[in-house]
């Protein structure tokens, strides 16, 4: 199978690269595509050398399947000409997520969405990701009526640049800004630009994309997005509030027996989910599940994942495998 992998060169189509070596991809051919000043290097995979092209001669090449992660303007303007070329695009950007006629897919969540005529396909936010594959079983069992999240996440999400920034701040070395704000022995309460709301825009679109992912609108979510200084994964303080009442043995074992999630959680042996134990695993890992005693029927819990693997590529490979399943590629 051809597979074109869009922004080949950047952190995340790096990993993509990886997870798609790692998991076993059936790639024939590689086509690494960037953009123009990147064109004519070369790229790795599988002990293999791939000269990086432009996305025109990547259409001309005819892949099975492009994986986009090259940023939200560029999926906006080459993914429409790769599906126009029958291409399936699988895009990582924002670009198309809330688009109404574009599916919003997790796998694990609602890969069942998706038909052969679906050329263009939402990869959902990496905040997102994690937290509705923890939150769907327990829809179906309690029926969620509000999610309230804060999130703790690391530099790795801004790119290359924040995790520089963060280093050169550890060494007391001078250099690029990926942050208004230092982040070294800091936390910055904003990720991405602030709307007329007063939340950002990664706020935001936890709230749009949780509901989209799980096709409810009677799922209410609020959200407050933070920048701490740490790379392996993104962490989450969840407190849920259900239709009906839990037992907290039934949520573990129902959590326990989901694809694609750990349970860690042995508060008396500190054992719990932590970014440097997520670090380039595919699983979601949660823990610290106990009930919030201030109200009936909600449960906290706080949820680990590395943004770049699952809430990333892994996740968009794993969409990938399922059309190649379904011999749709």
């Amino acid at each position: 199978m051809k597979v074109a992998v869009v922004g080949a060169t950047g952190l995340v189509g790096s990993k993509m690269l990886q997870v798609l070596a790692e998991r076993n991809f059936p790639v024939t051919e590689l086509i690494p595509v960037a953009s123009e000043k990147s064109v004519g290097k070369e790229v790795s995979f599988k002990g293999k050398q791939y000269k990086v092209v432009t996305a025109q001669t990547a259409i001309s090449m005819k892949p099975n399947v492009a994986i986009f992660s090259a940023g939200g303007s560029t999926s906006l303007e080459w993914a429409p000409k790769f599906a126009e070329a029958g291409i399936t695009v699988i895009d990582n950007s924002s670009a198309w997520r809330m688009d109404p006629t574009k599916k919003l897919v997790v796998p694990e969540v609602n890969a069942s969405a998706l038909t052969p005529e679906d050329k263009i396909i939402a990869n959902p936010n990496c905040s997102t990701i994690q937290m509705v594959i923890v939150l769907d079983p327990l829809h179906k069992q309690y029926g969620i009526r509000r999610v309230v999240v804060s999130t703790y996440q690391s530099v790795t999400g801004t790119g290359v640049k924040a995790v520089d920034q963060l280093m050169n701040e550890r060494k007391g070395v001078p250099g690029p800004m990926a942050y208004a704000h230092q982040i070294d022995l800091n936390v910055i309460p904003q990720i991405d630009v602030f709307l007329d709301n007063g939340y950002t825009k990664e706020e935001m679109k936890m709230v749009k994309e949780t509901v989209k992912i799980m096709g409810d609108e009677r799922v209410k979510v609020t959200a407050t997005t933070v920048r701490i200084p740490v790379m392996g994964g993104h962490s989450e303080s969840v407190n849920i509030e259900f239709d009906k009442d839990f037992d907290l043995t039934e949520v573990r074992a129902l959590l326990a027996k989901t694809p694609g999630v750990v349970v860690v959680d042995e508060p008396s042996k500190a054992e719990y989910p932590m970014p440097k134990d997520a670090h380039d695993k595919d699983e979601v890992f949660v823990g610290r599940i106990r009930r919030d005693e201030s109200q009936a029927n909600t449960l906290n819990l706080w949820i680990v994942a590395d943004n770049l693997r699952k809430g990333a590529a892994t996740n968009a490979v794993q969409i990938a495998e399922y059309l190649q399943s379904k011999q749709w590629l």
